[in-house]
């Protein structure tokens, strides 16, 4: 596996030169815009990376994106890779490993989610403040250990400094929707029955989703700081659950989706 990432940032690192990203990005379901932020200098379709698979979701686009937003280079995933479609762990999880051997100091994701919270609405965002890994039923670590710490410490998963500033921007931005709170992952691809998401309320979730866990988890071993931030795409309160629609939640996503993007943007203009 080490070879294997160490093949991949060598074959980027001779197409991009110099460039030394400082920021990595990893952008969710119906999140792709934030692309169209990027002052682009390089980039590349998954297919052409080696060691990489493909992003088969069809709202998730395969491209990897060297460049510059507020002044300040970044690698983003346009597309992110799921354990549903059939990939295991550390294919889901081998890009960050890569970002980290090309030089990111900061990393910065997104995912779309289920608000198990009652006082969420659709279109709200969530900073994740911790997660909730046990509902995977596999881990990105297990196996011979390639990088970093063995027994990676997990009391502070989400970078406090970042999650403070995000609060500030919204705040001068009237950004009222943002939300802060508990994000478990799951394997999908089948969405929650009533009985399972009341189960994920009383374990303390405040949303839930099908990625982003195992890459910070990895991100974590590797001593990246983290942000992360859900946007709810779709209410999951047994009480009052309606069938979900994936089109409604595309519509959901991109109506939060300004607001996400604002945030990052002003993270890394600020030198978070």
């Amino acid at each position: 596996m080490l070879d294997k990432i160490t093949e991949t940032s060598e074959f980027l690192k001779k197409q991009i030169g110099s460039f030394v990203p400082q920021y990595g990005i990893v952008l969710g379901t119906g999140l792709g815009k934030l692309a169209d932020e990027i002052e682009i200098d390089f980039e590349f379709s998954y297919s052409v990376i080696p060691n990489f698979v493909e992003a088969t979701v069809e709202s998730h686009k395969s491209r990897l994106i060297f460049g510059k937003i507020a002044g300040k280079n970044v690698v983003c995933m346009q597309g992110r890779f799921h354990y549903y479609e059939g990939y295991s762990m550390s294919q889901i999880t081998f890009p960050i490993r890569v970002m980290k051997l090309l030089g990111i100091q900061r990393l910065l994701i997104s995912n779309a989610a289920g608000g198990l919270n009652p006082s969420f609405k659709e279109s709200d965002l969530m900073i994740i403040n911790d997660h909730i890994s046990q509902f995977l039923p596999g881990n990105p670590l297990i196996g011979p250990n390639i990088m970093g710490d063995r027994f990676p410490d997990m009391s502070e998963v989400y970078d406090p400094k970042m999650i403070a500033l995000a609060k500030e921007i919204a705040l001068k931005n009237n950004i009222s929707s943002l939300k802060e709170g508990v994000y478990v992952s799951v394997t999908g691809p089948q969405l929650e029955t009533k009985a399972e998401y009341r189960m994920m309320r009383l374990v303390g979730a405040d949303a839930v989703g099908m990625s982003t866990v195992p890459e910070v988890i990895v991100a974590r071993q590797l001593e990246i700081p983290v942000f992360g931030i859900s946007v709810i795409t779709d209410l999951c309160i047994p009480e009052t659950l309606e069938k979900a629609e994936l089109n409604k939640i595309l519509a959901n996503a991109a109506k939060a989706e300004p607001n996400m993007t604002l945030i990052f943007r002003e993270l890394i203009a600020q030198g978070a």
